[in-house]
């Protein structure tokens, strides 16, 4: 796959070399990363003095390099920054496992190419979706982020749910289709509508970088996403970037409202700042004001330190009905049991990659750094629970947490426990938060309604979580 890959993308490098009448840029070597059992193919160009990490929508980084449009915005970044790039699961030169790509699995990915690249912490610019995963990267991972920049970000897709069903519908069956990529450059790069070398050159790019399922997945996801409740856990200095557009506007679904929607974000986020740059198109690879920004933001301030708040998502577990259970068999045998339960669940939480907080009692206070995760290992506790003739209820939350040594505390930590106090014996209960960071992942969710949690303010959607 890597070698097969990285051959396709240097032959038609040079096939198409001569067609242009360009001076083409040989791209670096492709390299790849372990993400479990997938492999990601990164390019790491340039030696600045600070680590950035590019992360775009869906267009292949690695067949990028086949149009001098995109190599020279990759050189004005490398120019003062050791560029990392990388093609997403899914898409281009990287391995195309079955399943959505979720945030969670995509935030495995930038780890597993940090890891590889030798990178402790760096910086993140992400575009359009792009944006979504590493704004969440941030809050999750702050000893991994020394700053986020974003282009085109938006809490929620904007759009109606059978707009959004629509755009998915479409990409399925018209990608790949020739009136589509002129439609797209017509609306994406107006400033290269007449340019007859990118007309050529970027429906192979775009064939290269996703198949239809791919790009209409990759559309379900952001589409289904909502990471509004995970802005305020961003601690790191943040520049949000949206495209003043000059000469022509866009009616593209996913860029309605790019100011309004910028500026939310903003005011959401602790230490983000907004800057609008004249473009006359709506990506941001072609006006050299972004990496302009991007330079004055990443090389004109000291990075800060770790912050010690962090986004978390945390797993309470009880067991149901556990003072009649312990009376019914005894003390010895209730000891047994509740021995026999905790290493059940301890071989989940390790499974899964849960941290283990505290015990009280006969119940779990765990944390995780992905919700799937989290609501994976609930349903495999469920499972070796019964086994085990164990009625047992869990809830789970994703917020902000207060990191102190081995402790987490915080407001999303009462709230995770609020959650499993109303779950029914067998159900893993979780707050909207929860649902709406795991789009993508095919876990169903049965509405429980809006509920008021002991102590914690407002009304709380909660959810059940489906099948297995």
């Amino acid at each position: 796959m890597s070698a097969c890959s990285e051959q396709r993308c240097r032959a038609e490098w040079r096939s198409l070399a001569p067609l242009t009448k360009l001076p083409l840029v040989e791209p670096p070597d492709v390299k790849y990363a372990r993400s479990g059992d997938v492999s990601i193919a990164y390019q790491v160009v340039g030696n600045g003095p600070v680590d950035l990490v590019f992360v775009p929508f869906l267009l292949s980084m690695i067949f990028a390099w086949l149009h001098p449009f995109y190599v020279g915005f990759f050189e004005r970044l490398a120019s003062f920054s050791r560029l990392i790039l990388f093609d997403k699961r899914g898409t281009g030169a990287s391995d195309r496992p079955r399943g959505l790509p979720t945030l969670e699995a995509q935030m495995d990915d930038v780890r597993a190419v940090l890891d590889a690249a030798g990178s402790e912490r760096a910086a993140l610019f992400g575009a359009g979706h792009g944006a979504l995963m590493c704004a969440l990267f941030a809050a999750t991972y702050p000893e991994r982020t020394s700053q986020l920049v974003t282009w085109n970000v938006f809490p929620r897709a904007p759009g109606s749910t059978e707009e959004h069903r629509e755009l998915i519908r479409r990409t399925r069956e018209e990608w790949g289709r020739s009136d589509l990529f002129d439609k797209i450059i017509r609306e994406q790069y107006p400033s290269l509508a007449d340019d007859q070398s990118f007309r050529r050159i970027f429906p192979t790019i775009v064939r290269a970088s996703a198949s239809p399922g791919a790009a209409a997945d990759f559309n379900r996801t952001v589409t289904e996403a909502d990471i509004s409740e995970v802005l305020p856990a961003i601690r790191v200095p943040t520049l949000l970037l949206y495209p003043r557009m000059v000469g022509a506007t866009s009616d593209l679904l996913l860029l309605r409202d790019l100011e309004e929607q910028t500026e939310q974000v903003a005011v959401a986020i602790p230490d983000g700042r907004v800057v609008g740059i004249p473009s006359r198109d709506p990506n941001p690879f072609g006006a050299e004001e972004v990496t302009a920004e991007v330079r004055r933001f990443l090389t004109e301030r000291d990075v800060e330190p770790v912050p010690d708040r962090v986004l978390a998502t945390v797993l309470f577990t009880d067991i149901v009905g556990s003072t009649a259970r312990a009376s019914e068999l005894g003390d010895q045998s209730w000891r047994k049991l509740i021995a026999g339960h905790r290493l059940a669940v301890r071989r989940q939480l390790a499974r899964f990659g849960g941290n283990e907080i505290d015990t009280a009692g006969d119940g779990f206070f765990a944390t995780f750094d992905g919700p799937a995760r989290g609501i994976a290992c609930a349903g495999a506790i469920v499972s070796a629970s019964a086994e085990q003739g164990i009625d047992v209820r869990l809830g789970l939350h994703t917020g902000e947490c207060e990191r102190d040594g081995a402790k987490v505390t915080g407001i999303a930590v009462h709230i995770g426990s609020r959650v499993a106090s109303l779950a029914r014996p067998g159900e893993v209960l979780v707050s909207r938060t929860v649902k709406d960071l795991v789009a993508g992942s095919g876990i169903e969710f049965q509405d429980r309604g809006e509920h008021e949690l002991k102590g914690v303010p407002g009304e709380w959607q909660l959810y059940a979580v489906r099948g297995d």
